[in-house]
């Protein structure tokens, strides 16, 4: 024990650290007394809105949630249309390519029948034809005329979609605890729902959302991403506590942009695809309109856990918090023998060493304490004292002992003197006992102790 008032102090501290910590982290803000369960869900959405646009291609024109909503149905996710290139009257047949570097030609040579390039729109036919007054390029078989995206719509064809609604409908599971709810809570009835729309100050659990507000949420600016369209996440955040009431188990929305909207990567930005409306004309000719659709995909991502009292766990983090307890006493030490004015006082006091000395013409090293010896069987033993067994005893034996006092110093290395000193052995009733012994620091001693059968 050594009496100081700092070594004291630190070891009060560090113990207090650790109960503070077992305390408030462990058990107060981590639950550390409870049993935890994932969550298990489901998710439907539905979108509303109808807006109207008035182009020369289209005439006015109405949209509803059958024309923007691609697919209608999809897992987890809702993509909603905002913007689009559409190519009218697309039927099979020859036209010239779009150009560019690999279709410009000014003769036939430079074309390839049957050559299907990268960014190809078809397949070319060997023939070098005009595009317009000034351009020829190859001429390829495929849905004709086609496509040309080059310059995307601005602003965005359907820009009143930011007053569209989503409608998600949440239903959660524990299955450890055998807990279920949905986020439209009971408290929430028909005609509170068709009138409410989500706000994080004034309906925080209404599961209607209008895309503005999502959007405002996630620090975006609708009419940008609506152009090239992009990738929004709906989280929804489920952290229950069962040792509390049902009523208090809700959930909490946030929002936030998920595909990357850095300035510094501009290759293929947004998000978009192509589908096909496919017809066929008076004359029975099959034709399609050919859409390339721009929009933002909405994706619902539900994650949370529920926890209740179990005093398996309870116990499991008292015996950790106890057990860390011990950590004080090892800094302490560490402190007292490594860094305090008078370390060499207190490793001397804490540390006794016993220093070793030689005995005999042997070498062999002796205690003060008698060692107890596991003599072999009597009768195993008689036989090594028979004449014809004395030779194959003493060659064993100097055998072992070559190897185990090799390593002694100043052990005399003749033959003749171990040949000596095992016959008496082998002759006599005596058997010789060799033992390890660990010294204080950390090496072994080789002892040879012979003891009379």
């Amino acid at each position: 024990m050594i009496r100081s008032r700092k070594v004291g102090l630190m070891n009060r501290l560090v113990q207090l650290g650790i109960l503070a910590y077992v305390v408030g982290w462990v058990f107060v803000w981590e639950k550390g007394y409870q049993e935890v369960d994932s969550i298990v869900s489901s998710v439907t959405i539905k979108v509303k809105g109808v807006t109207m646009t008035n182009t020369s291609t289209l005439g006015p024109r109405v949209w509803d949630v059958a024309d923007y909503v691609i697919p209608p149905q999809e897992e987890n996710t809702v993509f909603i249309m905002t913007n689009m290139i559409m190519t009218l009257n697309q039927t099979q047949g020859s036209c010239p390519e779009l150009p560019d570097k690999t279709t410009v030609c000014k003769a036939e040579e430079d074309c390839h029948a049957g050559y299907v390039g990268t960014h190809s729109n078809g397949v070319q036919t060997g023939n070098c034809v005009k595009y317009n007054g000034s351009i020829k390029t190859c001429e390829i078989y495929a849905w004709c005329p086609v496509e040309d995206d080059t310059n995307i719509p601005r602003p965005a064809f359907l820009k009143d979609a930011e007053n569209f609604t989503i409608l998600v409908k949440n239903n959660i599971w524990y299955p450890k605890f055998d807990f279920a709810k949905r986020n439209i809570l009971p408290s929430i009835n028909s005609t509170y729902l068709k009138r409410c729309i989500y706000d994080p100050q004034t309906d925080p659990f209404c599961p209607i959302f209008r895309i503005q507000k999502i959007m405002e949420a996630a620090g975006q600016n609708f009419q940008e991403m609506a152009m090239e369209g992009g990738v929004m996440g709906l989280q929804i955040k489920w952290n229950c506590d069962l040792d509390k009431a049902a009523s208090l188990c809700v959930p909490k929305y946030s929002f936030r942009r998920l595909d990357n909207k850095d300035s510094r990567y501009t290759v293929s930005p947004g998000y978009n695809f192509r589908f096909a409306k496919y017809y066929r004309d008076t004359s029975g000719l099959e034709a399609r309109t050919l859409i390339k659709a721009y929009g933002i995909r909405f994706d619902v991502m539900v994650f949370g856990k529920a926890g209740k009292f179990d005093i398996i766990p309870t116990m499991i983090n008292i015996g950790s918090g106890l057990a860390l307890l011990g950590v004080a006493t090892v800094l302490c030490d560490i402190i007292v023998l490594y860094f305090m004015k008078r370390r060499h006082f207190y490793r001397e006091k804490k540390y006794k060493y016993v220093e070793d000395y030689e005995l005999g013409s042997l070498g062999l090293l002796q205690l003060g304490h008698r060692p107890r010896s596991v003599p072999l069987d009597r009768c195993q033993w008689s036989l090594w004292n028979k004449p014809q067994r004395r030779g194959w005893c003493e060659s064993a034996v100097l055998w072992i002992l070559r190897g185990l006092l090799a390593h002694i110093p100043d052990m005399p290395r003749r033959e003749k003197s171990y040949r000596k000193y095992l016959a008496q052995i082998c002759h006599s009733a005596e058997l010789p006992v060799i033992q390890h012994v660990p010294d204080l620091g950390g090496s072994h001693i080789t002892q040879t102790h012979l003891f009379p059968y």
